[in-house]
């Protein structure tokens, strides 16, 4: 069954999460799955079990407590996020190897521009030179994933000082244009959206 593609552009947070619950709760065996390709405007988003200590110093930017795994993460624009809406029982995927599956399209894309980055055991996402590129958070809800990854492109990096990313004291973040100047949301949304189909739709 093919994966339906959406191109968001810039939503806000509160709105595209409530829209993935009610698709995800309305869905049946049927539905197609769907990647949501978007970005936010600034946001601290908490993870389920995510501990407060890990929200330094927020200033002006909401934080939002949300269902996903993992601890806070930042969004902003410039930052590719891809919401995952999969039934993952029909495509007979369990939620870790989902997880290594995003892990791989993240270093294809990556590899695309000549960025080697790595995986770490116990700490999902992406990271270039120990500092990280992209980050996963996932929520299974009747073997239904929604949630995502967020890979960062060219953004303004600096709210990430604001918190613990993932929970990791000290752990420095980069994108893409700290690689390779030009890289933009457009041209990185469509490497992810060709290696996710790739993966996925055959």
């Amino acid at each position: 069954m093919m994966t339906t593609i959406r191109n968001l552009g810039i939503q806000p947070y509160q709105a595209v999460w409530e829209q993935m619950k009610n698709f995800t709760s309305s869905r049946n065996e049927t539905t197609c799955d769907e990647l949501w390709l978007l970005e936010h405007p600034p946001v601290y988003t908490q993870g389920q079990a995510g501990k407060a200590e890990h929200v330094l110093n927020p200033n002006e930017i909401p934080v939002v407590q949300s269902d996903r795994g993992g601890q806070v993460t930042y969004h902003g624009p410039g930052q590719l996020v891809a919401y995952v809406l999969m039934d993952i029982r029909r495509n007979h995927l369990g939620i870790r190897t989902l997880v290594s599956y995003l892990e791989q399209i993240l270093l294809a894309v990556l590899e695309t521009y000549h960025i080697k980055g790595a995986v770490r055991c116990g700490a999902p996402g992406v990271y270039v030179d120990d500092k990280k590129i992209a980050s996963i958070g996932l929520r299974v809800k009747n073997g239904c994933t929604y949630h995502g990854i967020a890979l960062n492109v060219a953004m303004d990096l600096s709210p990430f000082a604001g918190i613990n990313p993932c929970g990791f004291a000290k752990l420095e973040m980069t994108q893409i244009s700290d690689y390779m100047a030009t890289a933009n949301i457009a041209d990185v949304s469509k490497l992810f959206t060709d290696a996710f189909i790739s993966r996925f739709n055959h």
